[in-house]
């Protein structure tokens, strides 16, 4: 039994834990292969014995910066990833002293093959941690089972994966997300149809990110409103004559109240034909606090917005991959969900 007055050595958590000095070591500084469950059972002793490494200095002694590298997709002022990025931004200002850089790898998220051009670069000069947002999921599962195979610590952003290893989850639980934007928009009748507007990705058809979303969606509605029809109506972002032909086709032939969903960030592409063709009749649920969508809101094209703070989270998920890469801090909570907020004309304005 050790005194509090007891100074705590390497040496004594190594017995206390049944491993080596060694062991200990790797767990403490992160190098080298260990297993989850050993570096479980090594911090738990450090922390019932109150074990505290002197990891700053041995940190600055050993003069290397530790990398983590952020994997999400091209964006512009305004989109959903420049918040992502935003969040990234200010997360890499504040461990910046803790001798920790953070980069951000940026690809066409409408091309698998510049998805995987990044990653081979990654496995080719492997960082100390890796986040990623997996737009290509197959790409992605194939991706983080070679990190984990390396012993690279990695945290999911925004849509999980059906993976072990993750370090952690920071995002919103997307099934659930999807099954709530299905009540929002029933509103508790049953519509007749319901139009999903969905965006043209890549040739191969490899790019679903939001697939969870869109199944919690379609489970509400087959439990709720079995013979409402779902219409899928798929649309170029990039070009607004592609989504007045498509739109038009459907929605100036349907002269009931229309019901429309879209499960992405671009529920103002939407909004805009719509204030272009004059249609007012239509009930439109969406997804993030965009400057665009806020101003979908506040015209009555877009009733509601599912919404979150994706910077903080982003913020919140480097630091929790810095803990971890300092002090061996394995996250408290491995799947952080995010709030799903809902907002309409009247409260989008407080959402700070």
């Amino acid at each position: 039994m050790f005194k509090a007055t007891d100074k705590i050595t390497i040496n004594d958590v190594a017995k206390a834990s049944g491993v080596s000095k060694g062991t200990v070591d790797r767990v403490l500084h992160n190098r080298g292969e260990v297993s989850r469950k050993t570096r479980e059972k090594v911090l738990k002793v450090v922390d019932e014995l109150g074990f505290k490494p002197n990891i700053y200095a041995s940190m600055l002694a050993s003069q290397k910066d530790r990398v983590i590298q952020c994997v999400i997709p091209e964006y512009q002022g305004g989109d959903f990833w420049s918040i992502t990025a935003k969040g990234i931004d200010e997360a890499s200002e504040m461990v910046s002293h803790y001798g920790i850089k953070v980069s951000k790898l940026l690809y066409d998220q409408y091309d698998s093959e510049a998805f995987q051009t990044v990653c081979d670069g990654i496995l080719a000069d492997p960082p100390a941690g890796v986040l990623i947002a997996p737009i290509f999921r197959a790409k992605t599962i194939k991706f983080v089972k070679e990190l984990a195979a390396r012993q690279i610590p990695y945290i999911i952003l925004d849509s999980k994966l059906e993976d072990d290893n993750y370090l952690a989850y920071f995002g919103m639980p997307m099934y659930q997300s999807g099954y709530l934007c299905a009540d929002l928009l029933t509103n508790g009748t049953v519509p007749e149809k319901i139009y999903i507007v969905r965006i043209r990705r890549d040739k191969k058809g490899l790019s679903d990110p939001t697939v969870s979303r869109r199944t919690g969606f379609l489970d509400y509605i087959g439990e709720h409103c079995p013979e409402t029809e779902i219409v899928n109506l798929v649309i170029d972002p990039n070009s607004t004559e592609s989504i007045d032909c498509v739109m038009d086709e459907a929605l100036l032939k349907d002269a009931s109240c229309k019901h429309i969903v879209m499960f992405n960030s671009r529920v103002h592409l939407v909004a805009d034909y719509l204030r272009r063709r004059g249609l007012k009749d239509c009930r439109v649920v969406g997804f993030d606090f965009l400057e665009k969508n806020l101003q979908a809101l506040k015209s009555d094209h877009v009733q509601l917005l599912i919404a979150q703070h994706t910077d903080m989270h982003t913020v919140s998920a480097v630091r929790a991959m810095s803990d971890y890469l300092i002090f061996g801090k394995i996250p408290t909570r491995r799947d952080n969900y995010t709030q799903m907020d809902i907002l309409n004309k009247l409260n989008c304005d407080y959402y700070l």
